[in-house]
């Protein structure tokens, strides 16, 4: 899988990955666990910042949490003996070249990853090969044309849409969450259902003010500030302008809205075993 993570491997993204898993546990997690005895594949765990909860909340459950990156992968490990939690194994793995056999998994587990990937219909077919038939996959993403705010500012808009922007150009798609369904049927998953989790913010809500609108989303913004400079997207007065206002709808009498979608499908139909892994 040759894609490149538009918001990099550094401390700082860990943290701010960190900060968002906890932030937004209940609203993206709390309807999801897999019975005991199960075999889940958690597909681009990243540095674990989803597994913790995913384990937790399915403690007889056997995941696998796969990523790309091996310095991402060491560190997911890092946590999951950290939370002391014996149900994970975390590998390196390639989604588009898994090391599994065909319908080695009953469920599918993929969180923020569809974004970053530049054929994700292909990615879900691909994993639909490894999920025995009758089984689920769980995929969330989030969309960031779903962001409103006040006070109204262009120039937050305008930084929102460099994220936006430098995505595309690195082969992904920030506003996939709207896209979820027609991508689960186009892959061939049945049974597909999608719900939006809405994240509203004001100051009745300290946790989220300072959890998502500045620890989660303002910080990813302000994150990408050197590359969207480099790539001339935006003038770096307009851009800190941008990062002050976002900052600015924090403030007591601020909002800030974002919406993320959660899917589920099933695989409804006989499996395509061309090209399954390696592993019994």
């Amino acid at each position: 899988m040759n894609t490149k993570y538009v918001h990099g491997y550094h401390h700082r993204e860990n943290r701010r990955l960190q900060d968002q898993a906890s932030t937004l546990v209940e609203l993206l997690h709390a309807d999801t666990a897999y019975p005991a005895g199960s075999r889940v594949l958690e597909a681009g765990c990243g540095v674990g910042a989803q597994t913790v909860t995913l384990a937790r909340n399915s403690p007889e459950a056997l995941i696998t949490s796969v990523d790309i990156s091996a310095a991402s992968v060491a560190e997911a490990g890092r946590r999951v003996a950290a939370a002391g939690l014996g149900n994970v194994q975390c590998e390196q793995a390639d989604l588009f070249h898994l090391p599994y056999a065909a319908a080695f998994f009953d469920h599918i587990f993929v969180c923020f990853v569809l974004e970053h990937l530049p054929r994700p219909v292909e990615a879900l077919r691909i994993l639909k090969r490894h999920l025995r038939r009758g089984g689920t996959i769980t995929v969330i993403e989030g969309d960031h044309g779903s962001v409103c705010f006040y006070p109204e500012s262009e120039a937050a808009r305008r930084a929102i849409q460099c994220q936006v922007e430098l995505q595309r150009r690195a082969g992904g798609n920030a506003m996939a969450g709207r896209e979820l369904y027609p991508l689960l049927c186009a892959a061939g998953y049945g049974s597909v259902r999608v719900s939006p989790r809405m994240v509203y913010v004001d100051s009745s809500k300290p946790e989220l003010v300072e959890g998502f609108t500045k620890n989660t989303f303002t910080a990813m913004i302000e994150g990408i500030r050197e590359p969207a400079l480099n790539a001339g997207l935006i003038e770096p007065d307009a851009f800190d302008k941008g990062i002050q206002d976002l900052y600015r709808t924090a403030a007591p009498d601020g909002v800030f809205c974002y919406t993320f979608f959660k899917a589920v499908g099933r695989n409804n139909r006989l499996l395509d075993t061309a090209g399954g892994g390696t592993r019994p």
